[in-house]
């Protein structure tokens, strides 16, 4: 007897199955209404559905990741103030991915203020039509390589830990810094080194057996992406070192080839942290080191001649900086018991005419946590708590603080807990 199902079965063409469109998209959504208008404009136009996220911290870390990922769609439409909301997430965001904002808040300055973190803005309400034709042309613009839109202005962040005058702990900070950053924040780092025959980073770090890599003259010429990835050393997927050493070349060599490798690795990660511990002699007199920064966290120590170096710094950084978007942190670093500072930090404060913005108070097991291989930050350290609100003001997140005569210079409105 003629079986149609069996025959129609058997004469089922596999090349005439169509293949869905793929466009590696993740959507963090706040309202149930725009993630179904997500999923049924993808599904409708035969896209390969997006992985689909409520739009919170812990949520974006764990999907934002992974190398497939081309476009990543973020919905503000319950927040206040969308370009704030967005800057505070940025730093979770990788640079090889595209990220539409979408948003019910119609200004043209937050426009203006998310182009200006590379990001695109789609306001809300929109049409499954319109949503599809914007991610096709974002999507498009990623496939020429093309200079367009404001997805081409996404770079790390450039942060530089810089010491008043060496013994100020500013490679400790350097490291707590990238440490809490990449382990607590989930943010893509590099550390560059710019103590090219000194300093303790590694220590710092908790990297056993690493030695800096060796330049020869000859490596200017050949410098590319790849010759340039193979300069660092990972210490996870979130957390890279960049540590250079020459027997033939001078510091300013050192430095400029440096700031080469770093401007071809800017797009891979979220932050570039700078240890200027003891290289700011000659660091700190090129524009390029302020026109570069986005924040600079400026260390100094309880003794006279540490402040007097802070206060000549900050007025050469202040002199320099062209750019009204540049941050500058005080960070006042007790590394000696009361009984031997030579002021205290109102004192400093006097002098410096600006209150300290963190304050991380003396501990004297501090040397041996490091040499034990452990992170300040997570440990039960007095020092711990100014080490996290440290980074919570770099991220512009208001530091936590306890009524005190004293307050903390806080960015931003949400708290770190």
């Amino acid at each position: 007897m003629f079986d149609l199902v069996d025959s129609l079965k058997k004469s089922k063409n596999p090349e005439l199955e169509v293949e869905q469109e793929k466009i590696g998209t993740v959507l963090f959504y706040q309202t149930d209404e725009c993630k179904k208008l997500v999923e049924e404009a993808y599904r409708f136009e035969g896209i390969a559905p997006p992985t689909v996220s409520k739009n919170t911290k812990n949520d974006i870390t764990e999907h934002v990741r992974k190398s497939e990922i081309e476009i990543v769609i973020v919905e503000l439409n319950n927040s206040s103030n969308v370009s704030k909301e967005a800057e505070l997430v940025s730093h979770l965001l990788p640079n090889h991915a595209s990220v539409i904002v979408i948003g019910s808040e119609d200004a043209i300055s937050t426009i203006r203020n998310l182009k200006a973190m590379g990001f695109y803005y789609l306001f809300w309400p929109i049409t499954k039509q319109e949503l599809i034709d914007f991610v096709r042309s974002v999507n498009d613009n990623r496939k020429r390589n093309s200079n367009r839109g404001p997805g081409q202005n996404r770079r790390a962040k450039y942060i530089s830990v810089v010491g008043a005058k060496g013994g100020v702990g500013a490679t400790f900070i350097c490291a707590e810094l990238s440490y809490l950053l990449s382990a607590h924040k989930k943010s893509s780092c590099l550390v560059v080194d710019q103590n090219y025959s000194t300093g303790d980073l590694d220590i710092m770090m908790g990297i056993r057996d690493y030695q800096r890599k060796k330049l020869q003259q000859g490596d200017f010429s050949s410098l590319d992406e790849a010759f340039a990835q193979s300069l660092i050393f990972r210490q996870n997927n979130l957390l890279s070192i960049l540590s250079l050493t020459s027997d033939n070349l001078d510091s300013n060599a050192l430095l400029d080839y440096s700031n080469a490798v770093v401007d071809l690795l800017a797009s891979d990660v979220n932050f570039i942290i700078e240890d200027c511990s003891s290289s700011v002699g000659f660091s700190i007199e090129s524009d390029r080191f302020v026109s570069q920064c986005d924040c600079i966290v400026l260390v100094m120590s309880p003794t006279v001649s540490s402040v007097r170096d802070a206060a000549r710094m900050r007025e050469k950084i202040q002199r320099i900086n062209q750019s009204s978007s540049l941050r500058l942190i005080l960070v006042m670093n007790h590394t000696l018991p009361k009984k031997a500072q030579t002021l205290s930090t109102n004192d400093a404060e006097v002098f410096l005419k600006q209150k300290i913005d963190i304050e991380i108070p003396y501990c004297e097991e501090i040397s041996f946590y490091i040499l034990d291989d452990k992170r300040i930050a997570k440990t039960s350290l007095k020092a711990a708590k100014p080490l996290k609100e440290l980074t919570s003001v770099v991220l512009g997140e208001s530091a936590e603080v306890k009524p005190t005569k004293r307050s903390l210079f806080s960015f931003g409105s949400s708290s770190e807990k």
